[in-house]
């Protein structure tokens, strides 16, 4: 099946929906890029390709319910996160609570995920630099766990490293599900969302 190509940018943005990771072919299928994987889940769901440059970022817009919704992948690398969001936050005057970020969290087991309405950055450098440059914590966010970090290993090591083939598959599954509990963000049941899947 043929994917379309993202439309080009317009107005009339309502929420905006960001994976974090990292840029580069050499990151693709690392943990840290859990997010990357998440966003683009969602795309392949809506038919719609992440690929126009824009707010230091991949993007492409789709219609989920009835909002229009900016999809992005910020290039900036996971710790400038925050250029890119905070840039196209204010572009569209979006407030944090019609933001979802999705990112990695390695205090959850591979196959876990959760959802919250709002709270710190968890350790996560990605989120961190999100709220650092907006001033706000209010985002809703579904984390997809990656593991723990092993006992011998440095922690920038474990999050960049490559999930096994089995992991894979197991975070292919999860980002079904977190394409799901994005859209029930979106269209008002957070609640939900966290009922179901933390």
């Amino acid at each position: 099946m043929f994917k379309k190509s993202s439309p080009p940018l317009m107005g009339g943005i309502t929420h905006i929906v960001v994976g974090l990771g990292n840029p580069d072919r050499k990151y693709e299928n690392t943990r840290h890029n859990a997010g990357f994987i998440g966003v683009d889940k969602l795309a392949e769901k809506h038919g719609v390709t992440i690929d126009r440059l824009k707010y230091k970022s991949y993007c492409a817009t789709v219609e989920i319910g009835d909002k229009r919704v900016l999809l992005m992948k910020p290039q900036t690398y996971m710790n400038n996160s925050g250029q890119a969001v905070v840039e196209a936050m204010n572009f569209y005057k979006i407030p944090p609570e019609n933001i979802v970020i999705i990112f990695d969290d390695i205090s959850l087991d591979v196959g876990l995920m959760r959802v919250k309405r709002k709270g710190s950055d968890g350790g996560q450098k990605g989120m961190r630099s999100i709220i650092y440059l907006s001033g706000k914590d209010n985002f809703p966010r579904v984390k997809i766990g990656i593991g723990h970090k092993p006992e011998k290993w440095d922690l920038a090591d474990w999050v960049l490293s490559q999930f096994t083939d089995d992991e894979r598959k197991t975070i292919d599954d999860i980002a079904d599900k977190a394409a799901d509990a994005v859209e029930r963000i979106l269209n008002g049941d957070i609640d939900k969302a966290m009922n179901l899947y933390n």
